[in-house]
């Protein structure tokens, strides 16, 4: 009776971890999609083609 329920519970432990990699996998992607779309449509912030003439960074570190 105690292996069963073990086995019981490895895949119940499993299933869920199994789960939670996958929705963090889509997650990971829907992140990775909205910041490549914040690159691409991004305006130039005011003031970036001033004088300097520089382009403005497309990353905001």
């Amino acid at each position: 009776m105690v292996p069963l329920l073990l086995v019981l519970l490895l895949v119940l432990v499993l299933g869920v971890a199994g789960f939670a990699v996958e929705v963090l996998w889509w997650l990971a992607v829907a992140v990775l999609v909205v910041w490549l779309l914040g690159f691409l449509l991004r305006g130039a912030p005011p003031g970036a083609s001033g004088a300097s003439g520089t382009r403005p960074r497309w990353y905001r570190w």
